[in-house]
């Protein structure tokens, strides 16, 4: 019995493999769906033979409550964009020009640049381990749970000699086929319709549960590799491609090697825009790589991305309609921007009716009024934008920016010398709400965990949250009534507001939103004032007196805190036990780590976040990178390669332990 599981299953990969990497199945789904019954009976009669790269394992476990946070151990970088065949062959000349060698002698390799969500796949010797997007390059999220219903995805790695850890980077995309399917059945359903196979994959992949991902049709294609700790040796970027098919991945075609001359470019262009149509995926450019792993590692990277590599993005598409009418939309911070209503056109592949218009100064620009014909381009296929009128209508009306918010009544101002129109409505302005609850609750800011972005938006409706004040007199009943929630999920919500009442006060003058005060200059004018009442209190001289405070920044502040709405939210935040230490008026006392330069790695029992602010309190500078001038370097659990490069340096190391020990030292409270 045990034996004629091994060969069903055998059989199903394989099966699998042919479907879902090669694109040629070999049977029909009735067969593989009755062979795949035949396996699940026989796994809940054996329960201990289920491996954990048998096919049942891909359909989906128990939904999750968030969405944690991994940090790549390589860092994950996009890359530059072209949108010309000059801009192309300039970003190769300045390569060949770094590396001292004729453009037209460099080895290129050109793949299709997929359309899709960039992610990285993690293996310790040949058995998934986890898998993350992107985010910011340095911290992403866990969507393992996902990734693991991607049937081009291996489980086990199609190889009698894994490497230790393989990292494969790649992007998750939804085919053609597959997009259309999902979007009749939401039609069919009354239920959300996707704008593109790119916002499809993106929500899909972000879903909670992953039954749901297990349903849609994604698909996965490796574009290189992350950490690697192997035997194999690679010389060229193609063999990594090769020897990545060869551990069961689908291979990205059609790729092409060639020489970078001008006319070579134009060439491989004119190939890959003609194949477009016929693939079974969207593409929104082509990746143009120098092949050569010593030519790479030569030229190596600037700020995000790196100088061996560019995107040559397509054309956007463009289609020609009646302007019908314009909206104005407040944002978070208040600003109101303008929106076209349109005749809807369909253009790049989706019917657009709306697009944005950035501002008045855009508006006055293209000599825009309601009535017009104007032509609509879908930037990178993308965002809808207006480029120009096509032609006057007969019937011209001005498009005029409303005196008074749409929202809230309150007036609508512009600050000399900027583009912007303003609501002054602030805190207390409706449709700046949720959005400046968001910011609030988010993890740079007040980093309330279980409070995310639906949930606001849910308890926003609902009237339970009007304004960030209102996050700390929500009760249980609140949460626990909505769809999807219950006492368990409240409790959570409750705990983790309660936990995050404890900051500093330049991250909680960051999270009020004030315009145009982020993350450092809130630390600046916290650092410069100590006190809230003081910052309240301060004057726009006195604004001007800290350092990188421009006048429209101390202007926003003083604004602000003499709005007696935004008085009275922030005093019941404090009147809610919102706190934070005092920053002491001696600065040796205050900043004992004055002049340092830490680096944090790994997974501490804190957010990185309040890692960071607390040591940016002692007056250490936090570094992302580790180098000669690294005074020290905090490690947590799973430390990858800045611990690594911090001892190959020399650097002090502090685990949890002794951090904590040093903070009782200074006379700081453990972290």
């Amino acid at each position: 019995m045990k034996h004629a599981y091994t060969q069903l299953l055998a059989t199903l990969k394989q099966w699998d493999y042919e479907y879902y990497v090669l694109d040629n199945p070999s049977v029909p789904d009735a067969q593989y769906d009755q062979a795949f019954r035949d396996l699940l009976a026989l796994e809940a009669a054996h329960p201990d033979w289920v491996t954990p790269d048998s096919p049942s394992q891909r359909v989906g476990g128990q939904p999750i409550d968030e969405f944690t946070k991994i940090e790549h151990r390589v860092r994950m970088l996009s890359l530059a964009n072209a949108f010309s065949l000059e801009e192309t062959y300039q970003f190769f000349e300045k390569a060949a020009k770094d590396l001292d060698v004729a453009t037209d002698t460099l080895p290129i390799i050109s793949e299709p640049k997929l359309d899709g969500l960039a992610i990285s796949i993690h293996y310790d010797h040949g058995q998934f381990s986890y898998a993350a997007t992107r985010g910011d390059g340095q911290i992403g999220e866990d969507v393992s749970h996902n990734i693991k219903t991607v049937r081009s995805v291996p489980l086990q790695l199609a190889t009698a000699n894994p490497p230790a850890i393989l990292e494969v980077r790649g992007e998750v995309f939804m085919p053609k086929a597959a997009f259309a399917k999902l979007n009749r059945w939401a039609e069919a359903n009354n239920s959300r319709v996707f704008v593109n196979p790119r916002n499809a994959a993106a929500g899909t992949i972000r879903q909670m549960d992953p039954k749901i991902t297990s349903s849609r049709d994604l698909r996965f294609i490796p574009y290189g590799l992350g950490e690697y700790q192997g035997d194999q040796a690679f010389t060229s970027h193609a063999e990594i491609l090769d020897y990545l098919v060869s551990l069961g991945f689908r291979k990205n075609a059609p790729c092409q090697q060639f020489c970078g001359s001008f006319a070579e470019f134009s060439q491989n262009y004119a190939m890959m825009e003609q194949a477009r149509d016929g693939l079974p995926m969207e593409i929104d450019g082509i990746v143009y790589k120098i092949d050569t792993l010593a030519l790479q590692n030569a030229l190596g990277f600037i700020a995000r991305s790196p100088k061996w590599a560019v995107a040559r993005k397509f054309p956007a598409q463009v289609a020609v309609t009646a302007l019908l009418g314009v909206d104005f939309q407040v944002g978070r911070t208040g600003v109101l921007t303008p929106v076209a209503r349109l005749e809807p056109v369909f253009v790049g592949g989706v019917t657009v009716s709306n697009a944005t218009l950035h501002n008045m100064d855009e508006i006055e620009r293209l000599g825009l009024c309601i009535g017009d014909s104007v032509e609509i381009q879908r930037a990178g296929d993308v965002i809808p934008k207006i480029t120009k009128v096509a032609h006057h209508g007969d019937t011209r009306t001005p498009i005029i920016m409303p005196t008074e918010c749409p929202v809230c009544a309150a007036a609508v101002e512009r600050t000399a010398g900027q583009a912007a129109f303003r609501c002054t409505g602030g805190l207390s302005c409706a449709a700046q709400g949720a959005e400046r609850i968001r910011h609030y609750a988010s993890r740079k800011c007040m980093n309330i965990i279980n409070l995310g972005t639906k949930l606001i938006e849910a308890l926003y409706s609902k009237g339970s949250l009007q304004t960030i004040a209102d996050i700390y007199t929500l009760q249980a009943n609140d949460i626990a009534d909505l769809d999807g929630q219950g006492e368990k999920s409240a409790q959570n919500v409750l705990d983790s507001i309660n936990a995050a009442k404890n900051t500093q006060l330049g991250t909680f003058i960051a999270a009020l939103g004030i315009h145009e005060i982020g993350e450092e200059s809130a630390k600046a004018v916290a650092k410069h004032f100590k006190t809230y009442p003081a910052l309240a209190n301060a004057s726009y001289d006195d604004l001007l007196q800290v350092p990188d405070i421009g006048p429209v920044m101390a202007q926003n502040i003083v604004d602000f805190f003499a709005d007696t709405k935004n008085q009275a939210i922030v005093q019941a935040i404090i009147d809610a036990g919102v706190t934070w230490p005092e920053i002491s008026a001696d600065p040796a006392q205050a900043q004992p780590l004055a002049g340092q330069t830490w680096v944090i790695t790994g997974t501490l029992s804190l957010p990185r976040d309040k890692a960071k602010a607390l040591l940016e309190s002692l007056g250490a500078k936090v570094s992302g990178s580790v180098s000669k001038k690294t005074t020290a370097v905090l490690a947590g659990e799973e430390a990858g390669s800045k611990l690594a490069k911090a001892e190959e340096l020399g650097v002090k190391v502090f685990d949890e332990v002794a951090f904590n020990a040093l903070l009782t030292e200074l006379g700081v409270a453990q972290a």
